[in-house]
C-alpha cells in the first residue's frame, strides 16, 4: 500500500502552499509627518516596493500625522515616517524612508528578487 508523503515533502504540497501564499493580502498604512522630503522619499520608496513584489496584493494607506494627529496616539508612533504591516500576522512596523528594501522585504518575510543578468552577446 502507497503512503501518503508527509506534509511539505511532495512538490504538490510545495506548489499548494505557494499558491496559498500567492492569494495572501496585505494590509499597510504609512504614517508620514507633512510633506517632507523623507516623507516623499518613504511614500514614493513603499509603494516601488508593493508594486515590485506585491503587485495586486497590497492595499497601502498614507496618513499624515499633522492632519492625524489622533492616529499617532492610538497607534502609539512616535517617529515619522513609519510603515505598519497590520496583515497578515504578525504586525510589523519600519522606520525610516524605506530605501533599505533588502532589511524591508526580509522583515516582511519575502524573498528578495533575483538580480537580473544583462544579456552578452
Amino acid at each position: 500500500m502507497k503512503q501518503a508523503p508527509a506534509p511539505g515533502d511532495s512538490l504538490e504540497s510545495f506548489e499548494d502552499a505557494a499558491r496559498e501564499r500567492a492569494g495572501v493580502r496585505f494590509l499597510f498604512r504609512l504614517y508620514v509627518a507633512g510633506s517632507t522630503v523623507q516623507s516623499n522619499r518613504a511614500i514614493v520608496n513603499t509603494r516601488r516596493i508593493c508594486e515590485e513584489h506585491l503587485e495586486g496584493r497590497y492595499h497601502l494607506e498614507v496618513v499624515d500625522i499633522c492632519q492625524h494627529p489622533e492616529l499617532a496616539r492610538t497607534e502609539q508612533i512616535i517617529a515619522a515616517p513609519t510603515l505598519v504591516k497590520r496583515e497578515p500576522l504578525p504586525m510589523r512596523r519600519f522606520v525610516g524612508d524605506m530605501s533599505r528594501t533588502d532589511r524591508l522585504l526580509a522583515g516582511l518575510n519575502l524573498p528578495a528578487a533575483q538580480p537580473v543578468r544583462p544579456v552578452t552577446p
